[in-house]
C-alpha cells in the first residue's frame, strides 16, 4: 500500500510566496468584493437612496445576476476560444480577464447616475464584467502544482472569500460615517483596478509551478549511508591519518 505524501514546508510556502499565485488570489478576493456588493447591499441603495419599493427591487437585482451570468459562460468560451486559436495560456485567461474587471470598474460611475435606469444599466455591466472575469478556477488549474492542486484550490478560495467578510463590514462603516454609498461604490470599484494590476504586473506568464522530486524514502536512507563513510573521514584529523601512515609502514 502506498504511503501518503507528506509536504515539507518549503514546498508548503510555495503556495504564499509565488508572485503569481498572489495575483491570482488579489483576482478572486476582488471578484468576491464585487460581488458581496450585489448580494449584500446594492438592494438596500436601491431602496434608501434610489427610493424604489420592494416589489421594485426584487425584479431589479435580478438583471445584474442574469448578467453575471452570461458573462461568466462568455468568458470561459472565449478563453478556450483562444487557446484553440493558438494563443498562450496567459493570453487566453487574461484577455477575458482585463476586460471584464475594465467593464467591473463601471460601477465606480454610478453615484453620477440621475435615473432608476442609469442605475440599473451600469450594475449590470459591472456585474456582466465581473462574470466575465471570473476565470479563476481555470487560471489555477493551469499553475498549481500538480501534487497540491487541491491544496492551491483551498487556499485560492479562502483568501477570496475573506472579501466577503471585510468587503461588508467597511461598506457598511462607509455608509454609516458618510450617509452616502458613493463611497461605497468607489471603494468597491477600485477592487477592479487592483485586479487589472495584479494580473498585468504581478502575476508575469501563467506557467506550472514545479515540485522538486523527492527521493523515496528508502532511496534518501541509502544516500545517506553511503555519505557517513565520507563525512567520518572527513572529520579525522589529519595527524591521526598521519599517524596510522607510520604505524602501517613499521608493521611491513
Amino acid at each position: 500500500m502506498p504511503t501518503r505524501r507528506r509536504f515539507t514546508r518549503r514546498e508548503l510556502s510555495t503556495l504564499f510566496t509565488s508572485r503569481m499565485l498572489w495575483a491570482i488570489y488579489i483576482g478572486q478576493y476582488s471578484i468576491t468584493a464585487l460581488t458581496y456588493i450585489f448580494i449584500t447591499w446594492f438592494p438596500i441603495h436601491l431602496i434608501e437612496e434610489r427610493g424604489m419599493n420592494v416589489m421594485t427591487v426584487g425584479f431589479v437585482v435580478a438583471l445584474p445576476a442574469i448578467c453575471g451570468f452570461s458573462g461568466g459562460i462568455l468568458g470561459g468560451l472565449l478563453s478556450d476560444f483562444l487557446i484553440r486559436r493558438g494563443a498562450s495560456v496567459s493570453l487566453a485567461r487574461k484577455t477575458p480577464f482585463m476586460i471584464g474587471m475594465l467593464l467591473a470598474t463601471a460601477i465606480m460611475a454610478a453615484p453620477l447616475a440621475s435615473t432608476n435606469t442609469a442605475i440599473v444599466v451600469i450594475m449590470s455591466l459591472a456585474f456582466f464584467g465581473k462574470g466575465l472575469a471570473a476565470i479563476g478556477w481555470a487560471v489555477l488549474s493551469d499553475v498549481a502544482p500538480r501534487e497540491m492542486t487541491g491544496l492551491s484550490g483551498g487556499v485560492f478560495n479562502g483568501i477570496g472569500n475573506t472579501a466577503g467578510i471585510v468587503t461588508p463590514v467597511i461598506i457598511g462603516y462607509v455608509v454609516a460615517s458618510t450617509g452616502s454609498f458613493d463611497r461605497a461604490l468607489w471603494f468597491v470599484g477600485a477592487h477592479g483596478i487592483a485586479a487589472i494590476l495584479a494580473y498585468g504586473l504581478l502575476a508575469g506568464p501563467f506557467k506550472r509551478i514545479q515540485l522538486k522530486a523527492r527521493l523515496p524514502r528508502a532511496a534518501r536512507q541509502d544516500r545517506q549511508s553511503r555519505r557517513e563513510p565520507a563525512l567520518w573521514l572527513s572529520a579525522t584529523a589529519p595527524s591521526q591519518l598521519q599517524s596510522s601512515d607510520v604505524l602501517v609502514r613499521s608493521s611491513v
